[in-house]
């Protein structure tokens, strides 16, 4: 077999070459009820404070809290989403609804749990200081504040602030648009029972899937068979219709490895091998702008390799700053087999056991092509490339990949 043509670089060089090159995608403006999951491009400020008048926050009467009185005479009512002409004066005391603007002359609003009402009159049955109950203007927001500082990403809170403001509008970076496509001539669909040398195609619709997950739009480029001018076309047909480009298969060095060679051809190829495993053969490239990335066909080295390459540039490509998963110190709960040489991800469940204490079962078999081994890990273990097999409580680098439950809150049995 020939030698590989790409040094094997380490993997954070890879994730740094990559970082280099891809960049924000341009800003866009869109509807605010259509940039949920978005990052802002652009500062947003309030124009107005927030309330925007002195509200009552419960249900009572709008008094002078001063006033001696403790037998008032009702003066009216004042319900939200109006201004009536009312004065609070001393002897009187206004109705009021939880949201509505406390009429003129109020500094205070009694719970109308603590009055008595009767005949036009009320008792109030407690004092109250002045300012009580009383949302003032500007409290939540004042005119001009920064709401939003470019950079966010918007979720549901952040949008109903939009909402607030009026700021039907904003300026975000969309989300990166990836085309997904799958190599091979023993792949056929899932629905379609296989032939004797055939399997089902899954990497196309995890790595689909992972898309999604990260805040991308998949765009499926379908299964492609190794043929050149059917992967050459498309190739350029992807590249015209996303933002990136995401393959599987094909980037070895067998005579139908063929993705790596179109791409150094037509693009620039920015490494082509890494000191990783799963996912020595992962490759990164550009072509005409547009970033490239050939992932393994075998479907845990194309997941994981999705995991520490693809996903940071699909955040950043998004306009996300921090790129990166969690990492813990764990414990390993029962020895660990690696053969130095290459930097390996093991799939884990990993759980806390004590405040900032965390424990690492593998998944079992950590084969490449055994995709079962990533159901229900939450985490990858990170083992370094120089040191060979690690015992039992040994402590490694853990990327979180997934929620933690505290195995604590298991049940018996």
């Amino acid at each position: 077999m020939p030698e590989s043509p790409y040094p094997m670089i380490p993997v954070e060089q890879a994730i740094n070459i990559i970082l280099q090159e891809v960049h924000p995608l341009p800003p866009v403006r869109v509807p605010f009820t259509d940039a949920l999951g978005l990052v802002l491009a652009e500062d947003v400020q309030a124009v107005e404070p927030m309330p925007p008048f002195r509200a009552a926050s419960v249900d009572g009467y709008a008094v002078i809290a001063a006033d001696p009185t403790p037998v008032r005479r009702i003066a009216g009512d004042q319900s939200a989403g109006y201004v009536d002409d009312l004065k609070v004066t001393s002897g009187t005391a206004v109705r009021v609804t939880t949201g509505a603007p406390v009429p003129s002359g109020a500094d205070a609003v009694v719970m109308v749990e603590l009055t008595e009402e009767q005949d036009g009159y009320v008792n109030i049955r407690a004092g109250v200081e002045s300012g009580s109950n009383i949302r003032p203007v500007g409290q939540d927001l004042a005119s001009g504040q920064l709401v939003l500082a470019q950079g966010t990403a918007l979720g549901a809170p952040e949008v109903g602030l939009l909402a607030m403001i009026g700021k039907t509008e904003v300026l975000v970076h969309p989300a990166p648009r990836v085309g997904v496509m799958s190599t091979g001539d023993e792949l056929v669909e899932p629905d379609i029972s296989p032939k004797p040398g055939q399997i089902r195609d899954a990497n196309r619709f995890s790595l689909m899937g992972a898309v999604r997950e990260a805040g991308g739009i998949p765009v499926d480029l379908g299964r492609i068979t190794d043929e050149t001018g059917t992967l050459h076309e498309t190739i350029e047909r992807g590249r015209h219709l996303a933002d990136a480009l995401l393959t599987s298969g094909g980037v070895s060095m067998g005579q139908l490895d063929l993705v790596k060679p179109y791409l150094a051809e037509r693009g620039k190829i920015h490494f082509g091998r890494v000191r990783a495993k799963p996912g020595k053969p992962v490759t990164f490239a550009t072509l005409d702008g547009v970033p490239v990335f050939a992932m393994p066909g075998f479907p845990v080295s194309a997941l994981v390799s999705f995991e520490i390459y693809v996903r940071p540039a699909l955040l950043k490509m998004a306009g996300h700053t921090h790129l990166h998963r969690p990492r813990r110190r764990v414990a390993l709960a029962h020895d660990v087999p690696h053969s130095a040489g290459r930097t390996e991800f093991q799939r884990a469940i990993v759980t806390p056991n004590t405040p900032g204490h965390y424990t690492a079962v593998t998944t079992g078999f950590q084969g490449s092509g055994r995709l079962l081994s990533m159901h229900g890990a939450n985490a990858l273990l990170v083992l370094p490339y120089q040191e060979g097999n690690f015992p039992a409580g040994t402590e490694v680098e853990a990327i979180i990949t997934g929620p933690m439950q505290d195995f604590r809150a298991q049940p018996d049995g």
